[in-house]
């Protein structure tokens, strides 16, 4: 199953406390081939509490990325509004598009 939104991608949050926020998506967590959340650069940021270790020595509060369901997220087209993606089959390659403008997303 292709996937709709893939690294680097421009997304907006449609729900939640940073829902109408903008950005790139950092890492795609996969579930059995399917993608499941994503880590959306800047946004859903939580503070994890961290003792001391070697690759940290000092420990503390670090502030830090959470992972948000792909359901939460649309792609954003070139009006910088959230689109859902569909797919197209251009010559023999199969293509990612913007179902309200209709463009090629990362053609």
């Amino acid at each position: 199953m292709a996937a709709k939104i893939k690294k680097g991608d421009q997304v907006v949050l449609v729900t939640g406390k940073d829902k109408g926020r903008k950005g790139s998506v950092t890492k795609v967590v996969t579930k059995d081939g399917q993608a499941e959340r994503v880590i959306v650069q800047g946004l859903n940021m939580v503070q994890r509490h961290t003792r001391p270790s070697q690759g940290n020595p000092q420990g503390g509060i670090i502030n830090k990325e959470a992972a948000v369901h792909v359901s939460n997220v649309s792609h954003v087209d070139s009006n910088g509004k959230p689109t859902r993606v569909g797919f197209k089959v251009e010559g023999d390659k199969k293509v990612r598009y913007a179902k309200t403008t209709g463009d090629v997303i990362n053609g």
